[in-house]
């Protein structure tokens, strides 16, 4: 499958589409696989939140082939119960050359989903942002549970 191919697998199907105006059918399941306990997942991209380098903890918990990691879009883990607004203060926040960080739900291959703690730091030299390096740790399971209820109740909001 390639980075943008329709995710085949058994689940809950739906299209979704990408800010660049690309789409794909994607499978949700609810089995979620759980962060390994003392790894880091960690990823650089392009400006454009292309994954141009990552770890084998990332190709793991993505459950995804690094060869179909390494040149697609970061979106491709773009879980459909994460809000859009906390993806848009990301990008506003490291556009601007500030650091990011936040709870994120995840998208496996697979359907599955896994949670991370995510620090996304801004690339800059000669004083233009460049890239982005993404660091992942394992997430407070308190703060996890706190968190899925409001980004469901904030995703059930933009479907209105």
């Amino acid at each position: 499958m390639s980075s943008m191919e329709d995710m085949t697998c058994p689940g809950e199907a739906q299209q979704w589409t990408y800010y660049d105006g690309t789409s794909r059918r994607i499978v949700t399941t609810d089995q979620e696989t759980l962060f390994p306990s003392g790894e880091l997942i960690v990823s650089q991209t392009d400006t454009e939140g292309i994954i141009t380098t990552c770890n084998d903890a990332f190709v793991h918990m993505s459950g995804f082939a690094k060869e179909q990691l390494i040149g697609a879009p970061h979106s491709i883990l773009r879980h459909p119960d994460m809000p859009k607004a906390a993806f848009a203060d990301l990008w506003q926040t490291v556009s601007a050359g500030k650091r990011w960080s936040g709870y994120v739900k995840n998208l496996r291959a697979d359907g599955g989903f896994y949670w991370v703690y995510a620090t996304v730091i801004p690339k800059i030299r000669d004083g233009k942002v460049v890239g982005h390096t993404s660091v992942r740790r394992e997430p407070s399971r308190d703060k996890v549970n706190e968190l899925a209820e409001v980004y469901a109740r904030m995703v059930a909001e933009e479907r209105r």
